[in-house]
């Protein structure tokens, strides 16, 4: 039997392609191939060992190994990690997976190949930051396609606003359900600059929401801020490239002064029916973020004219057009019992091991004794009211 148990639906906030090394080379533009890099795991817990045996054999899995995983039947999240993952890069096998998993619906995201699409503007020119990202959301669309259960998710970034309007269209074209930002000024602009309004109306008439999720700014905070006079300090995963602590303790501030923007700058008030969600970036600092947004306008308002034209408070603007994946660690009741249940959103992570061996049961702890209705909301009602068209 599933993973998941049968007696309500289960909604997949958060999941993940594992790339292989072409997965941008094979899907770019032939006049920007040669110029687009191989996705690399240098950073990663996979090494290169079980990458080339993966290519060596025709960039799949061998037959005995997919056999194994499936095998593991409900003990697949438990077990199946990374890019050794059933489903991790093949979409049939992924299918099989979800068949095990048993989520009504799941969002796909990159893991490895969103550094070139989303790096620095001052560090890539257009043509070949947006040429990444077309051979990603081409190569994300057909990995997709063929499974309904599969939300891919497109990586537009914002630097050069026409240039993402244009991709935003190309990702709508080839049936793609969101499209991820990076959550960092764009190109000098806040995502609140009247240049970036037509992409925000497009996502809010087409009911496509834009998501944050981790991967989209820099995971490290700057150099100086480690720099203690002590010896450097690992990341979880035993290295040094992944988020350390202080890196975990600070990771909010991105999105969260990504989706303040937002509010401040009256895009969510001029585009009541768009939708978005930050995505692995925690949700233990969103009670707060209304809090602290409902008495800034409130006091500011009266001398900050673009305050007066809101009709809503912040609060009641994010809890209506926004919503957030707590960690399988955090306290989500608790956060629940500090704000409302409509703002938080069940994840996976599949197959990433962040995810945890049991995230369902990690959740149902957290939610304690709260009620039927909000776990409802929380594993179904929630994704449904950002992802309209998923039920």
């Amino acid at each position: 039997m599933p993973y998941a148990p049968a007696h309500r639906p289960y909604y997949d906030a958060d999941s993940h392609i594992m790339e292989l090394p072409d997965f941008l080379k094979a899907y770019a533009d032939p006049a920007l191939r040669d110029e687009i890099p191989e996705v690399s795991y240098s950073a990663s817990i996979v090494t290169d060992e079980e990458v080339a045996v993966i290519v060596g054999q025709g960039n799949r899995h061998s037959p005995e190994h997919v056999a194994a995983q499936v095998a593991l039947g409900d003990e697949l999240i438990a077990r199946s990690k990374e890019i050794q993952a059933l489903g991790a890069f093949d979409a049939a096998d992924r299918s099989v997976a979800m068949d095990l998993l048993g989520f009504r619906r799941q969002l796909v995201f990159a893991t490895h190949s969103v550094a070139m699409p989303f790096s620095p503007s001052s560090k890539l020119e257009p043509r070949l930051r947006y040429g990444a990202a077309r051979a990603h959301n081409r190569h994300m669309a057909e990995f997709c396609r063929a499974d309904r259960r599969l939300m891919g998710v497109a990586v537009i970034p914002l630097d050069e606003p026409e240039l993402a309007l244009a991709e935003l269209e190309f990702a709508l074209s080839q049936g793609l359900k969101a499209a991820w930002v990076p959550h960092r000024p764009c190109g000098e602009r806040s995502p609140g600059h009247v240049d970036l309004d037509p992409f925000w109306a497009r996502l809010a008439e087409t009911g496509t929401p834009f998501l944050l999720h981790v991967g989209g700014a820099p995971l490290q905070l700057a150099k100086a801020w480690m720099n203690n006079g002590r010896p450097p300090t690992k990341d979880w995963l035993g290295g040094g490239e992944n988020l350390r602590t202080k890196d975990i303790a600070l990771l909010h501030e991105g999105p969260e002064q990504f989706l303040t923007m937002m509010v401040l700058d009256g895009v969510l008030e001029r585009h009541p029916t768009l939708r978005g969600a930050a995505v692995e970036l925690g949700a233990g600092w969103v009670p707060e973020l209304l809090r602290r947004l409902d008495w800034v306008v409130k006091h500011w308002s009266r001398n900050d004219e673009n305050l007066q034209k809101l009709r809503r408070t912040p609060g009641q603007q994010i809890t209506e057009q926004l919503a957030f994946t707590p960690f399988v660690f955090e306290e989500v009741g608790a956060f629940i019992d500090q704000s409302n249940p409509d703002l938080y959103l069940f994840s996976s992570d599949y197959p990433h091991i962040e995810g945890g061996r049991n995230p369902i049961g990690r959740f149902e702890a957290a939610l304690g004794d709260r009620s039927e209705g909000v776990r409802d909301k929380f594993y179904a009602g929630n994704f449904l009211r950002i992802f309209a068209d998923a039920a």
